[in-house]
């Protein structure tokens, strides 16, 4: 079995667990959905394939697949590490992470392929008819999506300070390169350029596996909210809002909606914008996330009872969490139903969804002192999910209502860490073995550059408390 890592530097290391390891170029990357790295992209169909390599490469296990989305709430307050446990994540549960933590290098360097790869779709030389723009829009939108992922986990939130290093631009092949960190003001601003050009290249609407113009405002509107753009991020998500395409899910189609594996079509939208996929041919097997809640895989992950205690008797989110118990461990445990398969069609991860979209809109029109607007989207999003709560809030109260709600509906997705990264809030570990705070300036409140990028690369420059 082959396993693929990319150095920021174009260099790529392959490890094969028969033997040593060996350096090729990005170009000799070819896997079963990529263009054969001895060929050019000479057709749309080349360029289609090479697309296909591009949204493959979000699904692997380091990236949507598993760690980011499992990351984002373990390294918070949401769910706590079994004390019967498979030995993964560790580190995220104990909050002793070292600079050659090997989950956050699995993001880094797929993280970084996901971004060659779309650098190879995007600079392609073909004629641009709309095929070509659609794709070429697609690959923009993806690595967008991608730089702000990576920004987000290796750098300070833009509130804090973006003149901070971010992480390199690379948006050309150049296998001799050695560049330094840009700044996260300067990667904010190359994320904002891709997803503006998706929104307007990207025509046609291919369902929520695809990127489609309204996923790339979505984007769009959650990467403004987190440089405080408010005023951009209210007006594209009422953009969203108002063109009435997606709809909230209604408290009867919730359960429903997270016990189904199959991607929204475009004639069948419900709320997802844009998830990433894995079906019975594509997908990371035992490396899934749902092996990591469910008791019939690893079941390490367990929902924390204090983020419980949060939802009401009649909130139909509290229905995703089932009291039950872990075997020669916890008791009662609370165990995730978000994510529930474990064979066949897996579980595809929501990346955006109109749920979020509604709450960044509250968000950002409370931040513009727009209260009664923040409050009409905040209660249109909690009719559909607990209609004996309607806020009337005010002032501070009504922002804490704002980012309760988010903290609710977004669980087990992702969101948390970086939420709390953004707003510049002590993490607060209240569940499990491992209980305590863990304040904003602590040095794991983002990740280590890793160690071989550092060596690999004189330019590159580490984290602080690294």
């Amino acid at each position: 079995m082959t396993r693929t890592y990319i150095y920021f530097t174009t260099v790529l290391t392959v490890l094969l667990l028969s033997a040593g390891s060996c350096r090729k170029s990005f170009l000799d990357l070819a896997p079963y959905t990529e263009v054969p790295a001895n060929k050019t992209i000479r057709t749309v169909s080349d360029l289609q394939t090479a697309l296909n390599g591009c949204y493959a490469q979000l699904a692997s296990s380091n990236l949507f697949g598993r760690s980011l989305p499992l990351i984002g709430d373990l390294a918070s307050d949401n769910v706590y590490m079994s004390t019967r446990n498979s030995g993964k994540y560790l580190a995220f549960d104990q909050n002793l992470i070292t600079s050659n933590n090997t989950e956050y290098k699995g993001i880094w360097y797929d993280g970084y392929s996901a971004i060659l790869r779309a650098n190879n779709v995007i600079n392609a030389n073909l004629s641009p008819d709309q095929s070509v723009r659609q794709i070429k829009g697609e690959a923009f939108a993806l690595r967008g999506l991608m730089y702000f992922t990576l920004v987000k986990t290796f750098a300070r939130p833009y509130t804090y300070d973006p003149e901070m290093p971010g992480v390199p631009l690379v948006l050309t092949y150049d296998p001799t390169s050695t560049p330094p960190r840009n700044s996260i003001r300067e990667v904010y601003g190359q994320i904002m350029a891709d997803l503006d050009s998706a929104a307007q290249m990207i025509v046609a609407d291919n369902g929520s596996a695809r990127f489609s113009k309204s996923a790339v405002l979505g984007i769009s509107a959650k990467v403004s909210l987190y440089r405080a753009d408010y005023k951009m991020a209210l007006a594209l998500s009422q953009e969203i809002i108002d063109a009435e395409e997606y709809k909230l899910l209604s408290r009867t189609d919730f359960i429903s909606y997270w016990a189904s594996s199959k991607p929204h079509t475009p004639g069948n939208k419900q709320e997802t914008l844009f998830e990433v996929s894995s079906d019975e041919l594509s997908n990371a097997g035992p490396d899934e996330l749902a092996y990591m809640y469910q008791q019939a895989g690893y079941g390490d992950l367990l929902a924390a009872k204090s983020l419980l205690k949060l939802y009401s008797k009649t909130d139909i989110r509290a229905e995703l969490v089932i009291a039950g118990k872990r075997e020669a461990a916890e008791n009662p445990a609370f165990i995730v139903n978000k994510y529930t398969f474990l064979s066949g069609d897996l579980d595809d991860k929501k990346v955006i969804r109109l749920s979020e979209i509604y709450l960044i809109a509250s968000e950002s029109a409370f931040r513009l002192h727009q209260e009664q607007k923040a409050l009409f989207y905040l209660n249109k999003l909690i009719k559909e999910r607990d209609p004996g709560q309607q806020y009337s809030s005010y002032g501070l109260a009504l922002l804490e209502d704002i980012l309760l709600e988010r903290r609710k509906e977004l669980a087990f997705e992702g969101d948390r860490f970086y939420d709390l990264n953004r707003l510049q809030s002590v993490i607060q570990k209240k569940d499990g073995q491992f209980k305590g705070d863990i304040p904003f300036g602590h040095p794991f409140r983002i990740g280590p550059i890793p160690e071989a990028e550092i060596n690999e690369n004189p330019g590159m420059v580490q984290n602080e408390g690294y």
